[in-house]
C-alpha cells in the first residue's frame, strides 16, 4: 500500500550552502523524518508523480514530522510553483552562503567529478558557459522573489552559512521552531559544516570504475579496514585556484543582487561585499 503522507517542511537550498549539515542535524531529531537521498522531485523528477515522491517517506513512524532536502529547488525555475501546488502550507528553509564562495565550491564539486576540466575563469567570469548554474544559482534575491510569489514570507526561514559557523546550536533551534518540532541539537553531527573540497578522494578513474558499487559499499564507510584500504589510495585534490582578480569580478557580478537580498530578508550582508570594498 502506498504511503499517503507528504512532507511538512522542505530545505530548498542553496546548493553548496552547507544544507547537508542542517539535513543531518534534523535527521538526528527523533521527532523528524528525512530521507537520506535528496528526492529532487520538484526539480528533476516531477514527471514521475506523487506516488513516486511518497515512497521516500515510507520509513517514517506515524508520529514523526516529515521533511526533505533538495538543494536544487531554490534556483530551479519551476520548483516553486510545483511545490506550492502540492504542498501550499509547507514550511521552507533556505540556507545561503556568500555567492562567490558558493559558486567556487560548486565548481570544485564538478571539477573533482570530472564534469568540468578547465580552470574557474572558463566558468565564473560572467561570460556564457556550459555551466551557467555556477553563477546563476547564487542570484539569491532573484530566486527568492520567485518563491515569494507562491508562499507567504512567514513560511520561509532564511539562515546564513555564517549563522551556522557562529552559533550552530542557536541556528538549529531557530529551524526547529520554524518547522514546529522540539529543539534537538546533535553533538554527533558537530558544529562545523562539512567541507567536501578538503576531503581526500580516490583518483577519478578509480571512482568512475567503482561507481556501480557505490551503494553496495556505503554500509562499509567508517569501518576501520575499509577506511584503511581507501586511505592507501585517496588523495586531496589540487583544485585550480580562484584568483583575486576573478573573485573581484564575481563580487561585482553579485553586487546588485546582494543589495536586493538585504532588503528582501532584512539582514546586513556587508561581509559578502568585502571583495568590492578591498578593490575600491
Amino acid at each position: 500500500m502506498t504511503n499517503d503522507r507528504l512532507p511538512h517542511f522542505i530545505i530548498i537550498g542553496a546548493v553548496k550552502g552547507a544544507t547537508t549539515w542542517l539535513h543531518d542535524q534534523l535527521r538526528d531529531n527523533p521527532a523528524v523524518y528525512l530521507p537520506a537521498p535528496e528526492p529532487h522531485f520538484f526539480s528533476q523528477d516531477h514527471h514521475l508523480g506523487l506516488d513516486h515522491y511518497r515512497r521516500f517517506f515510507d520509513g517514517a513512524r506515524p508520529e514523526q514530522i516529515l521533511g526533505e532536502k533538495s538543494a536544487d529547488y531554490l534556483a530551479h525555475p519551476e520548483a516553486a510553483a510545483r511545490l506550492a501546488a502540492a504542498l501550499p502550507k509547507a514550511r521552507l528553509v533556505v540556507q545561503l552562503r556568500n555567492p562567490v564562495d558558493r559558486a567556487y565550491s560548486d565548481y570544485k564539486m564538478l571539477f573533482r567529478r570530472g564534469t568540468v576540466t578547465q580552470g574557474p575563469e572558463a566558468y565564473l567570469d560572467g561570460r556564457p558557459s556550459d555551466q551557467p548554474r555556477f553563477l546563476e544559482d547564487g542570484l539569491y534575491a532573484r530566486h527568492l522573489r520567485r518563491w515569494l510569489e507562491h508562499f507567504d514570507s512567514g513560511q520561509i526561514k532564511v539562515i546564513l552559512f555564517e549563522d551556522v559557523k557562529a552559533a550552530p546550536e542557536a541556528t538549529v533551534a531557530i529551524v526547529n521552531d520554524h518547522i514546529g518540532v522540539p529543539c534537538h541539537y546533535s553533538q554527533a553531527v558537530g558544529s562545523d559544516p562539512r567541507n567536501d573540497s578538503s576531503e581526500r578522494f580516490l583518483p577519478l578513474p578509480v571512482r568512475t570504475a567503482l561507481a556501480p558499487l557505490k551503494e553496495a559499499a556505503r554500509p562499509l564507510r567508517g569501518h576501520p579496514m575499509f577506511e584503511k584500504v581507501r586511505g592507501l589510495f585517496a588523495r586531496q585534490i589540487a583544485y585550480p585556484p580562484l584568483s583575486p582578480a576573478l573573485r573581484q569580478r564575481m563580487a561585482d557580478y553579485y553586487a546588485r543582487d546582494i543589495e536586493e537580498l538585504e532588503n528582501l530578508i532584512g539582514r546586513d550582508l556587508s561581509h559578502w561585499k568585502q571583495d568590492r570594498r578591498l578593490a575600491a
